[in-house]
């Protein structure tokens, strides 16, 4: 075991080291390789050094360099080096995180990461944490809090009685709502059909003065960072608004919550800490291994009511002092509390700060590049996202499949306002300076080209 895990250790570092030199896509034919990795499950076993040295050779070229400084797809971060140690270890361990009985260290962890992050995005100091997989069960899992919190308040037991016969709940939301979001309220119950949508300005934040009469059981769901702008909607008046009408209020934060732990970027957050529950994801901007997500609740007692079920299996030991099973989805869990913590204890309050910083600094310095090079930036970057046109509709989908086949960088696409755009999203710890310039020179010559 001790030889195996050298051996593993010594071909990730040599990957991670190759990825500065490498092409960001794999090629045709390293994803072509990918077939000798299949075929029909072998009779016999096979010995783990030779497997692992057949998973390098032919699945290491097949992935996508997320973990180097030149990728800019979706919010992807990459994994600090404690982060990623950290999970190593914690691999090793192999510990179900769900009950403290099973893994005293992976809960301490959890409830000592969940404190520092909940001290860094400026929630209230009451609020109630919970890791899960990303932003989507984050929304999920607050949502299902919500759903409780405001059926009860009009007499209504959801977690005994379901939606069968349950008053209405209205559901407001902004135009450019993310897409997970809306998928946890579906999960929750709730079709998009019944979902109020409240109209946007030019960067995509929802306009408080569009908000309407709101009235009834009412959760209003708001957005801190837009996925392609990076814009935040305007959470103080939103929420003055819905509070006064008894409605909860939802921040979907899973990048942009990240922005209030850096002192240039907290104005963004401004009103934020008003809501009534958070989702977050550590495995964008806190750069922690995948898949790590987080839900706060203000009040954690409608996140355990959703979460806990009315039923306890009697072999299973509460100790009373808030098992994460309670407040979460799932029963077994990763110990994702370590990754978190491991990130959180190596960069301190300052080092987390300057990494939000830097982002967006270097998404400031890519945008300035390109616009001097004469394309167009369709958004003010505010954040760490960048929106770019190269002219026509058809011209900018070109350079977008140019610039993924080409390698030096990694850019994703989106339609934006009925315009298609290049979509960058700076959110490595990785990125540098020299990153940003070759990438900016490859995107302005393949656009040349």
């Amino acid at each position: 075991m001790k030889t195996l895990l050298a051996e593993t250790a010594e071909r990730a570092a040599t990957y991670l080291e190759g990825l500065k030199g490498r092409r960001v896509a794999p090629t045709p034919g390293d994803l072509a390789q990918l077939e000798e990795l299949a075929g029909p499950l072998p009779e016999e076993g096979a010995e783990p050094a030779a497997l692992l040295a057949q998973l390098d050779r032919y699945g290491s070229p097949a992935t996508v360099g997320s973990a180097g400084g030149r990728y800019f797809g979706f919010v992807i971060g990459g994994a600090l080096p404690a982060a990623l140690a950290a999970n190593w270890l914690a691999g090793a361990w192999n510990q179900n995180a769900g009950l403290e009985i099973a893994s005293p260290v992976g809960v301490r962890l959890e409830r000592v990461a969940l404190g520092w992050v909940r001290e860094l995005l400026g929630l209230p100091s009451s609020a109630q944490g919970v890791f899960v997989t990303g932003a989507t069960m984050a929304n999920f899992s607050a949502l299902a809090a919500a759903r409780h919190a405001v059926l009860e308040k009009a007499g209504w037991d959801v977690a005994a009685g379901g939606l069968f016969g349950a008053p209405r709940v209205t559901v407001v939301v902004g135009e450019e709502v993310h897409v997970t979001l809306l998928k946890a309220l579906s999960l929750l119950g709730w079709g998009r059909e019944q979902v109020v949508r409240v109209p946007t300005d030019a960067q995509g934040r929802m306009r408080a003065d569009q908000l309407g009469e709101l009235g009834g059981p009412t959760i209003v769901c708001l957005q801190a960072g837009n996925v392609n702008t990076g814009a935040f909607d305007p959470a103080r008046q939103v929420c003055e608004r819905a509070h006064g009408a008894g409605a909860w209020v939802h921040v979907d934060g899973a990048f942009g919550l990240w922005a209030h732990a850096a002192p240039g970027r907290r104005h963004l957050t401004e009103g934020v800490e008003q809501a009534d529950s958070w989702a977050v994801d550590g495995h964008k901007w806190l750069n922690v291994p995948y898949d790590s997500g987080m839900a706060f609740v203000r009040d954690g007692e409608p996140l355990r009511a959703a979460m806990a079920g009315a039923e306890r299996a009697s072999y299973l030991p509460i100790s009373g002092r808030g098992e994460p099973t309670e407040y979460a989805p799932e029963l077994s869990r990763r110990a994702r509390g370590v990754d978190a913590w491991a990130a959180l204890r190596s960069l301190g309050r300052s080092g987390m700060a300057d990494l939000v910083e830097r982002c967006c600094y270097l998404a400031a310095r890519l945008a300035e590049r390109l616009r001097t090079g004469g394309c167009r930036i369709l958004n003010d970057v505010v954040l760490n996202q960048v929106l770019v046109a190269f002219g026509s509709d058809e011209r900018t989908r070109r350079v977008i499949e140019a610039v993924q086949r080409d390698g030096t960088c990694w850019c994703g696409g989106t339609v934006w306002h009925g315009t298609a755009a290049m979509r960058v999203s700076v959110s490595s710890w990785a990125t540098t300076p020299e990153d940003i310039d070759r990438s900016a020179a490859a995107i302005l010559r393949l656009a040349a080209e």
